[in-house]
């Protein structure tokens, strides 16, 4: 393996070598995190949270009361991508999955005199832990002229016991090999029994 460091020809060999190559390296590895530190704070992941509220004041992100750290840089993160999926039905549906919401059924359209209506289908716990990110979504993402209706989708759990059935079964086949009218007869000689007379007269 090669060495991470390399000291000058010179300064390779003596007393002080080992002790020397370890502060150049202690050294290099600060000037390393000099150097990454601008790129990690132009993530919304990694940035400190000082400046993670102007990244979201570009993104036009607002938080919203007792949000968490880790949901509020999630949603500075993926502002730009939300924004442009938002249009979509599938778009709005990856918009759940990347803010954490988890699985979500749209229908659209459902009742002709109320068209406008956009029922979103969540669980029960979706709904209770989530109802002020549902609420941002809607308004920050949701479509203009449309009502959204939050339904409380149930799943149930069912058991079906599958089981082998023995069972046997044949096919018999039938096949004519000879047409009706083809078919040939075969006669066998068998010599029968008989006798027979002849009267002549003479005049």
């Amino acid at each position: 393996m090669a060495e991470r460091y390399s000291l000058p020809i010179w300064e390779k060999k003596g007393p002080n070598n080992i002790s020397l190559k370890s502060a150049f390296g202690s050294w290099w590895d600060k000037a390393e995190e000099w150097i990454k530190t601008p790129l990690n704070q132009m993530n919304a992941e990694t940035c400190s949270v000082a400046l993670l509220k102007y990244h979201a004041y570009q993104k036009d992100v607002t938080r919203f009361s007792d949000e968490p750290d880790d949901l509020f840089r999630k949603r500075v993160k993926y502002a730009e991508q939300n924004a442009m999926d938002a249009g979509s039905k599938a778009g709005f549906i990856q918009i759940f999955e990347r803010l954490g919401i988890g699985y979500l059924e749209m229908l659209e359209r459902e009742d002709a005199e109320n068209w406008d209506v956009i029922t979103l289908r969540l669980s029960d716990s979706q709904i209770a832990s989530n109802i002020d990110l549902l609420s941002y979504i809607i308004q920050q993402y949701g479509r203009t002229c449309r009502r959204y209706e939050l339904t409380v989708l149930t799943p149930l759990e069912m058991t079906v016991g599958v089981f082998e059935v023995g069972h046997a079964w044949s096919l018999d086949v039938a096949k004519q090999v000879i047409e009706p009218w083809e078919a040939q007869s075969t006669v066998q000689h068998t010599a029968i029994g008989h006798s027979w007379t002849l009267d002549v007269a003479e005049a």
